[in-house]
């Protein structure tokens, strides 16, 4: 597929842009600063802001799918949707966050005291962008799917030995709720290629 990946210079950018080219995927890295990314075969990038639908969509014209690896608190929702609508591309992933997991029914991570206070507003940024894509018109063509991480989500190992989950929090027989960038990569090209969870939020963890 030709992908357009937004925010391919952070840390899991690289790591979804790394998946997509090893499986033969050609990909448009969009960043604010394109310097920073080395040359590749198979990968092209550009410079872009996803805050700016105008001059967002036609970079993302001609793509299959736009995959958005970008930090919620500088994004806005409904201005990359109508990008990626201007463009004509069917499908948008979102390289999504924790806190809007559920831990009981009808209880955020995000909510609980144990959250960390200084990633509050990214978090809070992140279940604000699902609520508007979950908003989003029955007869509208885009195809979106939001895959969160679990509670811990760092750099690690590629093992390619996970568990999908729905909207609770994922945790493993010790209680504890983690997933490398490298395993959630795979689930997110997987997402890609398979399409499982169309208009959806699902979840990944060990």
């Amino acid at each position: 597929m030709n992908v357009a990946l937004i925010g391919i210079t952070g840390r899991v950018g690289t790591r979804v842009a790394e998946e997509l080219l090893q499986r033969g995927h050609t990909v448009t890295g969009i960043a604010r600063n394109p310097e920073r990314v080395e040359a590749e075969q198979g990968l092209a990038v550009v410079k872009g802001d996803a805050s700016d639908p105008s001059s967002l969509a036609p970079l993302l014209a001609g793509h299959d799918a736009v995959i958005s690896a970008g930090r919620f608190v500088s994004m806005d929702a409904a201005k990359l949707i109508d990008a990626v609508e201007r463009a004509g591309v069917p499908r948008l992933l979102v390289v999504g966050g924790a806190g809007s997991l559920e831990v009981a029914p009808g209880k955020a991570l995000i909510d609980t005291p144990e959250f960390p206070h200084a990633y509050k507003p990214e978090a809070s940024a992140g279940r604000v962008f699902l609520d508007v894509l979950r908003a989003q018109p029955k007869d509208s063509p885009l195809n979106w799917t939001f895959l969160s991480p679990s509670a811990l989500f760092e750099p690690g190992e590629r093992t390619g030995k996970f568990r999908i989950g729905a909207d609770g929090l994922l945790v493993d027989a010790n209680g504890k709720s983690w997933i490398s960038m490298e395993d959630f990569a795979i689930a997110l090209v997987d997402e890609l290629e398979k399409n499982q969870h169309p208009r959806a939020r699902f979840t990944v963890g060990y």
